[in-house]
């Protein structure tokens, strides 16, 4: 307990002393602070409410986005500059173990905190207490390969003397994190050189540190986090939207073969552009099943993007999902994705076709291979395994589809698939995505609306987009 007391003392004595100075020091090094506030902020929205634990004098929290926004630090000097200099924000004194627990947040952030956390089991454990349901915590740390030469530049006087800390690996903190009650989803590494130098850093931390290989190198890791969900699924309302062009044949069968489940279910056919008699056949499905709660439209456009996105709007239910009118994934397979998002496993839940051996004529080889290969690039732009962005089942709350729309603009209308104005708006969103994995059938009716070669250029065309929206901003 003494060593507890001792630990606790030494970094408040050593903060109190950087309090007057820590302003013009955070400016020396504005290059530095300003690549994390602006990485916290990609996946911040005005909406937020944001807690940041550790805030010192404030110019992290005054800089982030959100509609309300709070720091807590433990010293006092620390919080009485930070008052001074942004009465507009709360700020409040206390030891991240005594986080006023009477609030919850959106957004926690802790930025280059956990060093000195005296316990930092202890301390996530206090900030749990902070979060709801949904709560994203980020938490940014040195990599702890970079101990020596920031201990290099502590005796050339670049950097600050500070007290020895916790150098903690990703591996010391997800298990510290996971035994407080969170479940981490995500895990970055940027910048892999700390100081401005004209064009030299903005090419080496921009391009550079974001390869494979290199980025292990980084200096600033990101942890994302959420606390985890119990088994117990919620009773939620489903819509499923089935997009159709020439799929005449496959209507009923969708009905027929389609499963009961969550609290209550409304379908919603929308059909786009057929050559075939599939308006006829969608018109008549009311009449044919009267005791599914069936929607029937129209796209305006063109594309399944389009026509999801038609689907979508028309939607009432709590949960979103989306089943592709040529049945290649079984409607039977829909339940898994409800228990899946209603269970709390994934906010973004994807469907997987590469895991399992695949009917005969399921998918032709080229289009397995383009599969496959996007399946690794997007893993990696999304720095989560994505093993399969082709497949068209997907499922989402509304609640946080709605928000996908208010951010759009930020992608564009570049997407007439559909499937990756989704995944790139969840990764935005700041979403925990899970592959579920499922069966590809053979198609039993029609021929396949994809185009191998022209569609294929297209989704090239869409990850470089994509990349210098995720990966290289």
């Amino acid at each position: 307990m003494q060593g507890v007391i001792k630990r606790r003392t030494e970094f408040l004595n050593h903060f109190e002393e950087l309090a007057p100075q820590h302003v013009a020091y955070r400016e020396k090094y504005s290059y530095f602070w300003d690549n994390i506030v602006d990485y916290f902020n990609y996946f911040i929205h005005e909406s937020d409410t944001v807690l940041e634990v550790g805030c010192a004098t404030g110019e992290t929290l005054a800089r982030l986005k959100g509609h309300h926004k709070t720091g807590i630090d433990f010293s006092p000097g620390m919080i009485e500059q930070a008052r001074s200099r942004h009465p507009e924000l709360e700020f409040i004194l206390a030891d991240v173990e005594n986080i006023p627990d009477d609030r919850q947040y959106d957004v926690i952030i802790v930025s280059h905190a956990i060093g000195y956390f005296v316990n930092v089991l202890s301390a996530f454990k206090a900030i749990k207490k902070a979060c709801h349901p949904k709560t994203k915590v980020i938490v940014n740390y040195y990599n702890f390969l970079w101990e020596p030469v920031l201990r290099m530049g502590e005796f050339l006087r670049f950097k600050k003397k500070s007290p020895r800390q916790n150098w903690l690996t990703r591996h010391d903190l997800e298990i510290l994190m996971y035994l407080a009650g969170f479940e981490n989803y995500r895990h970055t590494r940027r910048m892999i050189f700390p100081l401005r130098i004209p064009f030299f850093s903005y090419f080496i931390n921009k391009y550079l540190a974001r390869l494979p290989l290199i980025n292990y190198f980084c200096l600033n890791q990101y942890t994302f986090a959420r606390v985890a969900r119990s088994e117990d699924s919620g009773d939620y309302s489903v819509s499923i939207v089935i997009p159709a062009r020439n799929e005449s044949g496959n209507l009923e069968y969708s009905l027929k073969r389609m499963p009961k489940f969550g609290k209550s279910m409304e379908i919603i056919f929308v059909e786009g552009n057929s050559t075939d008699d599939t308006w006829h056949k969608m018109q008549l499905l009311p009449q044919r099943f009267p005791d599914w709660d069936l929607i029937i439209a129209q796209q305006n456009g063109k594309g399944k993007g389009d026509a999801v996105r038609k689907g979508f709007s028309l939607a009432t239910g709590d949960i979103l999902m989306i089943l592709d009118a040529d049945l290649t994934v079984a409607p039977e397979d829909l339940p898994a994705f409800y228990d899946a998002i209603a269970g709390g496993k994934g906010e973004f839940i994807n469907g997987a076709r590469l895991v399992y051996p695949m009917e005969k004529n399921a998918m032709r080889f080229l289009n397995l291979l383009g599969n496959k290969f996007f399946s690794l690039l997007f893993s990696w732009l999304l720095e989560q395994p994505v093993r399969d962005t082709l497949c068209g089942t997907k499922v989402i709350f509304r609640a946080d589809y709605q928000k996908l729309i208010d951010n759009r603009q930020f992608f564009g209308n570049f997407d007439p698939f559909g499937d990756f104005d989704l995944i790139f708006g969840a990764y935005k969103l700041n979403l925990k995505i899970v592959d579920l994995p499922v069966r590809y059938h053979e198609r039993k009716y029609g021929d396949t609306n994809i185009s191998r070669f022209s569609h294929g250029f297209l989704l090239l065309r869409m990850a470089f987009y994509a990349a210098r929206k995720i990966k290289f901003w």
